[in-house]
C-alpha cells in the first residue's frame, strides 16, 4: 500500500497544495480506520484518553505516523513529538539537543514530557503533532528555511493569541519571513455548532478589535432565547494575517468536528462536545522528511 492509499484507508486529510514540497509530511487525521473499540466500530482514537487501551492508542499512533510519513522506503520512522496541552501560549522549539531520537522528549509509554501547545522545529526526522477533539489545529510551514510549526488552539489558546506569538517565534527562533509560511487552519468544531457563555465573549471583546464579527447571535429554541456562537477559524485566521501572512498562503479546512458526518451517517470526527465529554481526539501532525 502506497502513501497516497494509506492516506485514503485512514480518511486522512491533507492540503493539496502542499503536496509540491517533496521534502513535507502533514496530515489531519479523522475517526474511522484504527483499532480502537471503545468509542463504537473501529476508530482511530490517537490520544491517551482514560476510557481506551494504551495498546490500542499506540497501534493507531503507529498507523497514522507511518500512514502520513510514507516510510515504506525502508527509512526509519519519524519520532512523534506532542506536548501535554495546558490550554496556554506556550511553544516549543524542537533542536537536536533536545533529546527527541534518544526518547527524551516522551515517557516510556509514549506520552509527552513537553508541556504547552505548540511546537516548531528545522529537525528532519521527527512529526510535530497536536490533539485535537473540537479545539482549532493550525500547522504552519515555512517553505524557503523548511521550518515547520503545530498549535493547539482552543478558545483560551486563542485569546492568548498562541498562533499569531507563534509567527513571531519562528521568526526570532528561525529568521522566518511571514511571506514565506503557509497555514492550515484544521478541522475543529465551527460557529454552527459552539455556543459559549458570555464570559467567553467577554475575553474575545477584551482582546481583539475585531471581536464582534467573531460572534453570531442563534436562537436555540430550547433554551427559550439566543446563545453566542464562536468562529475559532476566523479567529485564528485573523492573527494569521495580522502577523503578516496573506489570505492566498492561509488554508481553511472548513469541517465541523460536531456535525461533519460519513455517507452513512457516522460522525467523521471526534468531538468533545458532540460526544457530551466522552471522546476520542484526533491527532494533526506536520514534519520534516530525512
Amino acid at each position: 500500500m502506497n502513501r497516497v492509499e494509506s492516506l485514503k484507508a485512514l480518511q486522512i486529510i491533507r492540503i493539496d497544495e502542499w503536496e509540491q514540497y517533496g521534502w513535507l509530511r502533514h496530515g489531519f487525521s479523522t475517526r474511522p480506520g484504527g483499532v480502537s473499540s471503545v468509542y463504537g466500530g473501529n476508530t482511530l482514537n490517537l490520544g491517551w484518553t482514560k476510557e481506551d487501551e494504551p495498546s490500542a492508542v499506540a497501534e493507531n499512533r503507529r498507523r497514522f505516523v507511518a500512514a502520513v510519513a510514507d516510510d515504506a522506503a525502508g527509512d526509519p520512522a519519524p519520532v512523534l513529538v506532542g506536548v501535554r496541552q495546558v490550554h496556554s501560549a506556550i511553544v516549543h522549539a524542537i533542536r537536536h539537543e533536545d533529546g527527541a531520537f534518544e526518547g527524551k522528549l516522551a515517557t516510556a509509554d509514549e506520552k509527552a514530557v513537553l508541556e504547552g501547545d505548540g511546537l516548531m522545529t528545522a529537525v528532519s526526522g521527527i512529526m510535530l503533532g497536536v490533539g485535537t477533539a473540537d479545539c482549532v489545529p493550525v500547522l504552519i510551514v515555512d517553505v524557503s528555511k523548511r521550518v515547520v510549526a503545530a498549535f493547539h488552539a482552543g478558545w483560551r489558546g486563542t485569546v492568548a493569541r498562541i498562533v499569531e506569538q507563534g509567527v513571531s517565534r519562528m521568526r526570532l527562533e528561525y529568521g522566518s519571513h511571514p511571506e514565506d509560511l503557509v497555514a492550515a487552519i484544521g478541522p475543529s468544531i465551527a460557529s454552527c455548532c459552539y455556543s459559549v457563555g458570555d464570559e467567553v465573549r467577554a475575553e474575545f471583546v477584551s482582546n481583539f478589535s475585531y471581536a464582534d464579527k467573531l460572534f453570531r447571535n442563534v436562537n436555540h429554541p430550547e433554551a427559550s432565547g439566543t446563545k453566542s456562537h464562536l468562529d475559532l477559524w476566523q479567529a485564528n485566521r485573523g492573527q494569521l494575517l495580522d502577523a503578516g501572512l496573506n489570505e492566498a498562503q492561509i488554508t481553511v479546512v472548513g469541517e465541523c468536528t460536531a456535525c461533519s458526518r460519513e455517507v452513512g451517517g457516522a460522525m467523521r470526527y471526534f468531538s468533545h462536545r458532540g460526544e457530551q465529554g466522552v471522546a476520542g481526539r484526533m491527532l494533526n501532525v506536520v514534519g520534516i522528511v530525512r
